[in-house]
Parts: C-alpha cells; sequence; structure tokens
C-alpha cells in the first residue's frame, strides 16, 4: 500500500493539474472499486471547481468549490495519471492498461486525470457538505503536524505492551505511517522493533520523533519508493527504495557506521519488520 511518501509526491504532481480547475467532465466506467462508487459522482463533479488539494493520512481529498470533498484512496494497485497537450515530462507506461482506466476527469484546460487501478483495491467517495467520512474520523495527528511531538507520542506510548513497531503502525497514535517507513525511522533510531512502546523513554522518544520525519522527508524528495505500482503523477517511478537501510534487506550489512551486524527479518502481526539485532535496542 502506498504510504504517506507515495501519497504526498502524487499531490504535488496532480496539484498544479487539478486546483483551481473546473472539472469539464467526468466519467465512472464501472460502479464500484473496492466499494461501490457514489451514484451521483459524476453529477457531482462535472462543472465542479477543485478549490484545494489536500491529503490526509493516505488519502486524497479534493474539494469542491460547491461544497463536499472528492476522497481518493490509491490501494495496492490505484494510481492517477495526467494526460494532455503540451505536458512536458508526463507520459503514460504502455504496461498500464486503458482497460484498467476506472474513473475519468477532463479539466477546463483539456487536461486529463485518470484513476487506473488494476486490482481495484482503491476507493473513490464523496464527503458531503458538513459530514464527517468514517475513515477519517478517528486518525491522530499527522507525522509533521506541531502537535505530533515527544510529549505527545510518549502519552500515546505509556503503559503500552505492544511493540512500537505495531503502535506506530496504529493509525489511530499517527497517520500515514506504513510498514517500510516505521521500519526504516526504527532503525535510525536505534529502536528494536519487538521493543514495547511503553519501555521506551522520553530521550529516545524525542529521538524518533525527529527520526520518523527525516525519514518522511527523504522518501518524499526522491519521489516515494516504487517497489511494485507507484509512480509518481509523471509516470516517473520514485527511487527512494535505493535508499533503504533495513526494508526488504534481509541478510545485507547494517549501514550504521561502526556496527558489524546483518538485517534481520521477522513476522510482526503479519507484516514483515526489518531490523539489525546489534545496534537496534
Amino acid at each position: 500500500m502506498p504510504e504517506l511518501p507515495e501519497v504526498e509526491t502524487v499531490r504535488r504532481g496532480l496539484q498544479p493539474h487539478l486546483e483551481g480547475q473546473r472539472i469539464a467532465r467526468a466519467e465512472a466506467r464501472r460502479p464500484d472499486l473496492r466499494w461501490p462508487l457514489p451514484p451521483d459522482l459524476v453529477q457531482v463533479l462535472t462543472g465542479a471547481t477543485v478549490t484545494a488539494l489536500r491529503r490526509r493520512s493516505k488519502y486524497l481529498l479534493a474539494d469542491l468549490d460547491r461544497g463536499g470533498t472528492l476522497l481518493m484512496h490509491l490501494g495496492m494497485s490505484g494510481r492517477l495519471l495526467v494526460e494532455g497537450a503540451g505536458l512536458a515530462g508526463f507520459h503514460r507506461d504502455p504496461s498500464i492498461l486503458p482497460r484498467h482506466d476506472h474513473v475519468v476527469i477532463v479539466t477546463g484546460s483539456g487536461t486529463t486525470i485518470t484513476f487506473n487501478d488494476a486490482r481495484r483495491f482503491g476507493m473513490i467517495d464523496l464527503i458531503r457538505e458538513g459530514e464527517a467520512h468514517p475513515l477519517l474520523a478517528h486518525l491522530g495527528p499527522e507525522p509533521f503536524d506541531p502537535g505530533f511531538d515527544t510529549g505527545y507520542l510518549a502519552a500515546a506510548f505509556a503503559g503500552r505492551r505492544a511493540p512500537v513497531k505495531q503502535a506506530l503502525l496504529d493509525q489511530r497514535i499517527v497517520a500515514g505511517l506504513g510498514n517500510i517507513y516505521v521500519s526504516e525511522a526504527l532503525h535510525r533510531a536505534g529502536i528494536d522493533p519487538r521493543r514495547a512502546a511503553g519501555r521506551i523513554g522520553k530521550e529516545r522518544i524525542a529521538a524518533l520523533t525527529g527520526h520518523i520525519r527525516d525519514v518522511l522527508r527523504d522518501a518524499i524528495a526522491a519521489g516515494g519508493s516504487s517497489l511494485r505500482d507507484h509512480r509518481q503523477a509523471s509516470g516517473e517511478l520514485g527511487y527512494f527504495q535505493h535508499s533503504f537501510r533495513v526494508y526488504d534487506r534481509e541478510g545485507a550489512s547494517c549501514q550504521t557506521d561502526g556496527c558489524a551486524g546483518h538485517i534481520r527479518r521477522i513476522v510482526q502481526s503479519g507484516r514483515s519488520s526489518f531490523f539489525c539485532p546489534c545496534c537496534q535496542r
């Protein structure tokens, strides 16, 4: 699943082509993705102007001038493709098949934005004006929010016997983190993913909050991580996967200065965790 850096990368690439644009035409080519599409999706979008394109956790939100918001999640294989005359640097990979183009938006400037999803694990919904969407209702703070600090995370961890990795994947504690970037941040902070969250001292929590932000900034700057399906809005691959210190590096040498350890893989809550047993404690 795309995590915060991948979704933010897509948002930034899409923003100049959608924000402030009037939707001249919208088309839904099937009635559902992971869940049914809103029956009035085309009617609501056609003629609306996108006033802002935001991200919340792993979701994209396009605010509409007539009230309400278009909510999108890319799922495992979803992509938002941008195409149009004169868009230098944008291309469509031939492997992205048109039969998986499920929702199409054409702006007044002639740009086409297509939600393509081969596996159909993505979703599109409408948030009605004045309503709260259940998928967003219980999300914790964003990692870049001022409120996500040492005091907040220490309070969130207090008394928790669950492993710290599991705690950081809990979207109610912090929004947007996933398996890759939690593994990378814990390695940078020197914290074993198996350690109980409630047994981590404040000094180490302070370092961890900084490393979470740093690894996310580095990944966003690199266009995210392209392991299988992620593409930037331009069609380009992300390349942060070339900077992984632990993720998917089982058996490789640890990159921490002075550490002679090797990366180990274990399974936690059904997910692979990668860490160095020598320098992560």
